[in-house]
């Protein structure tokens, strides 16, 4: 079996999730981190109750490795956590499903499950970037803030007593949904930070849509598939292609794919592995308005690749509130970085 040997993986000490985190997702998080204490209060109660009950069901239904059992796949998991730095190396559980699926649970204490058909499928190297993957939702602490984001939309839930409320409602899970998509997308480039293996990463994806007749895939003609996607002619397809997005919280695995192909092969993705990364003593001091704007330029940036003829129809339009938000967002920015400093 091909694997990287284990002295050229770079080990990226005190990493912030910020350095593999989608814009999109970063600003998003960001934000949430300046609820001082909301965080700590939801993360306490999660482990009074759900946290535990997840847990146990785990601890009850399936193999917690350890390297006694899964030795193999444990060491992947301690090695992974020891490339990105973890604070605390988290539980792995292995469990018996057909289905090819892998989970990051719990706020307080966060544990990983990788299911027996995601472990079947995949060779070593894959599964170090899946389990990487994993490791990002637990250093992003994604489980947190989507489970904030869960109370703050069944808060909403209970607000919405007049018809015109369903509508704002509905802004606010498209948001989620979207924000969700990213958060996938910055676990990805987790995964590869974690395995070091560009190769490895692009085939664990078309695994995950092709099934394992690795023989029969190639990454140049998905590369192409995701090209297609893109630039379909019609403006029609372009609406499909939206209407199909509602009620997704991963994106399509030719777009995961092709994100991860664009990452690896910019400077980020090399500057990281250099040492040039920011770290998590930093993170406090992180500007909302600077994120905010990072995260407009990424979409900007996207859309000014895409093919799509319905985004080239409004990419006027859509670069114009770009620039609105990024002029509202400058002048909270400078109150934001004014209230750091006095803190």
């Amino acid at each position: 079996m091909n694997t990287v040997p284990e002295r050229s993986r770079v080990r990226l000490p005190d990493i912030s999730s910020r350095a593999y985190e989608h814009p999109a997702d970063r600003s998003a998080l960001v934000a949430l981190r300046k609820l001082t204490g909301f965080d700590v209060i939801l993360r306490n109660i999660a482990s009074l109750f759900s946290d535990r009950a997840l847990r146990l069901l785990f601890l009850a239904s399936s193999v917690r490795a350890s390297e006694q059992q899964f030795p193999q796949v444990y060491q992947m998991m301690l090695d992974g956590a020891y490339v990105l730095d973890l604070p605390r190396v988290p539980e792995l559980f292995i469990w018996q499903n057909p289905e090819v699926n892998a989970m990051a649970l719990g706020t307080d204490k966060p544990f990983i499950v990788i299911t027996t058909g995601l472990v079947d499928l995949m060779d070593e190297d894959e599964l170090r970037f899946v389990i990487g993957h994993e490791l990002g939702h637990v250093l992003s602490g994604h489980a947190v803030y989507r489970t904030m984001l869960f109370a703050l939309l069944n808060l909403v839930t209970r607000l919405a007593l007049i018809p015109i409320a369903w509508i704002g409602l509905k802004a606010v899970i498209w948001g989620l949904e979207e924000w969700y998509r990213k958060s996938e997308l910055s676990c990805d480039r987790a995964g590869l930070l974690a395995c070091q293996d560009v190769a490895a990463s692009r085939r664990a994806l078309m695994k995950t849509a092709g099934g394992s007749r690795l023989a029969e895939l190639s990454a140049d003609a998905f590369l192409e598939q995701a090209r297609e996607y893109d630039g379909v002619p019609d403006v029609r397809e372009s609406l499909i292609k939206l209407m199909q997005l509602q009620g997704t919280t991963h994106p399509f695995a030719v777009i995961r794919f092709a994100e991860l192909d664009r990452w690896a092969s910019s400077g980020d993705y090399a500057d990281i592995l250099a040492g040039n990364y920011p770290r998590r003593d930093q993170d406090r001091g992180t500007s909302m308005g600077d994120e905010f704007k990072s995260a407009a330029k990424s979409y900007q940036d996207s859309w000014n690749r895409s093919a799509d003829p319905l985004i080239g129809a409004v990419r006027g339009v859509a670069g114009s509130a770009v620039g609105a938000g990024e002029r509202l967002m400058n002048r909270f920015g400078r109150r934001d970085d004014s209230d750091d400093g006095d803190s």
